[in-house]
């Protein structure tokens, strides 16, 4: 490949980069560019590893002829069983393990090397093999996301040229580069999300940052927490504390996703979130949508702990609507994109008022005046009562009984529910 066509390749990677083309995107243009300018890549693989809670890292694939292999796939942990095996077996690893950033193989030789894959490579008429191991230095680097893995293969049967190898060697790291910038949007993304919230995130990510930066918006709130989880806690080992939590937060916070609503706070065993929208009394049902499938959640959830052994417990749940500042508040060095007002007090007192009546979901008056007429069929009052450091007395609501007793009723129920 000539210089002039290095340097136009080069333009291209860095403007799309700079304008967050996708990483299979760039992938794709700059293999095609290559073979436009003679450059006969067959096969590319581009492999970076990432920070996200369940997957260890990111793939991205090209090739020359039609397949059905994704061009973009995650993949989760290389530390055990087969995945560990295959990484072990892999080019890259042998790379890493002797410090190699480059490795290029003869694919008629496959058979003799024990490597993954080569021999499938080899077998589908790929000639040649070029790997990269391009390492990113300590200040570039992101958790695992420490470097970035390629490999590039031609079907020409006397291989890629020294002036090809050359080519690539300095348009590779070019590619790296875009991709690596790709990658880090994603995480800031991904951070926001597991760590602040769907809609938080997206304020945050958006430019709200400074403190003090709030809204007056109109919410549905939901608090929950579980019931008798002190009592458990203690009744457990301490390496069985976590997975106990965490089993029962992903109950609540599946639930609420699922409804439409946005997880704003964990607070140890208790959860704050919240249900927004144009239509309040939308919003009001998507909430006791979301109540619904965390009940059926927490009904296989505990059946499956129960079958093992494990303690199972359910959560109090209370709902309030009302005016919340929503937005950064803090100092001027930690900030915390959440709501506050007295609507926040008030429903984790509700939410704690469940345990006085033994009902594992009150709702406020505020919150059953202003369903529809058909939402209101199903809530019942539980009385007149004063909330702990709330200055006026308000009737609480409940479930009605028949709702889970009688199946025609919770037919009824479960029909209005997906509105």
């Amino acid at each position: 490949m000539q210089l002039t066509s290095r340097l136009a390749l080069m333009n291209w990677l860095t403007g799309q980069g700079l304008t967050g083309l996708p990483e299979n995107e760039l992938l794709r243009g700059f293999c095609e560019r290559c073979r436009a300018e003679g450059l006969e890549l067959s096969r590319a693989l581009v492999v970076i590893d990432t920070l996200h809670p369940i997957y260890e890292g990111r793939g991205f694939r090209w090739s020359d002829r039609a397949s059905n292999e994704s061009d973009a796939f995650e993949y989760g942990s290389t530390a055990e069983g087969d995945a560990a095996q295959h990484w072990r077996r892999s080019v890259f690893f042998h790379m890493l393990e002797h410090g190699h950033d480059e490795m290029v193989i003869d694919l008629a030789d496959a058979p003799s090397l024990d490597f993954s894959q080569i021999g499938e490579l080899a077998e589908k008429g790929h000639k040649h093999y070029l790997a990269f191991v391009h390492r990113f230095g300590e200040n570039g680097a992101l958790g695992l996301m420490d470097c970035l893995y390629s490999c590039w293969t031609t079907r020409r049967d006397s291989g890629f040229s020294e002036a090809e190898l050359e080519s690539l060697r300095d348009l590779v790291p070019v590619l790296g580069l875009a991709i690596k910038s790709a990658q880090q949007v994603d995480i800031a993304r991904t951070l926001g999300r597991v760590y602040l919230g769907r809609g938080a995130s997206e304020q945050v990510l958006g430019g709200r940052i400074s403190r003090g930066v709030t809204e007056r918006i109109n919410a549905v709130l939901w608090y929950s927490d579980l019931r008798g989880s002190t009592g458990i806690s203690e009744s457990i080992g301490p390496d069985e504390i976590i997975p106990f939590l965490n089993d029962y937060a992903q109950a609540v916070i599946d639930a609420i996703h699922d409804a439409g609503g946005d997880v704003l706070k964990l607070i140890g065993d208790g959860v704050l979130a919240m249900f927004t929208g144009e239509d309040m009394a939308a919003a009001r049902r998507a909430a006791l949508r979301a109540e619904h499938l965390f009940r059926q959640n927490v009904t296989a959830l505990n059946t499956r702990r129960a079958t093992d052994g494990r303690p199972t417990t359910s959560a109090y749940i209370g709902l309030h609507v009302g005016e919340v500042f929503y937005g950064n508040i803090g100092s001027e060095d930690r900030l915390d994109f959440t709501v506050v007002g007295p609507t926040v007090n008030e429903v984790s007192r509700i939410a704690s008022m469940s345990r006085s009546v033994d009902r594992e979901l009150l709702a406020s008056a505020e919150f059953y005046k202003g369903l529809d007429a058909a939402g209101r069929r199903y809530l019942v009052s539980t009385g007149r009562y004063a909330l702990r450091g709330i200055g006026r007395a308000q009737d609480l609501y409940t479930l009605d009984p028949e709702v889970d007793a009688s199946e025609p009723v919770t037919g009824s129920y479960e029909r209005y529910l997906a509105g």
